[in-house]
This record gives C-alpha cells, sequence and structure tokens, in this order.
C-alpha cells in the first residue's frame, strides 16, 4: 500500500452531517424520557387520576 502517505490522507474524511455518537446517544434518551411522560400523562387521564 502507499506507506509513504500521510496517514490522514488514506482514510476517508468523515461526513460533516452525520451526528457523533455521543449526540444520538442523547436523543435517544431525551426521547425515551419525554415518551414515558407523554405516556404516563396519557395513562393518568385515562385512568381517571
Amino acid at each position: 500500500m502507499n506507506d509513504y502517505l500521510p496517514k490522514k490522507e488514506l482514510e476517508p474524511e468523515p461526513d460533516p452531517k452525520k451526528p457523533s455518537t455521543a449526540r444520538l446517544a442523547i436523543w435517544i434518551i431525551v426521547g425515551a424520557i419525554g415518551l414515558y411522560l407523554v405516556g404516563s400523562g396519557i395513562w393518568g387521564i385515562v385512568a381517571g387520576g
């Protein structure tokens, strides 16, 4: 292979529009908490609490 090229030139450039893994995990966790709150609120209304 081309060992004389710098490592940066051998690797493809990352997609700037792709979110990072940490940001994706935060969105999933926040979405799950929000879904739980909305679901428990609807359940409370339906149950007559």
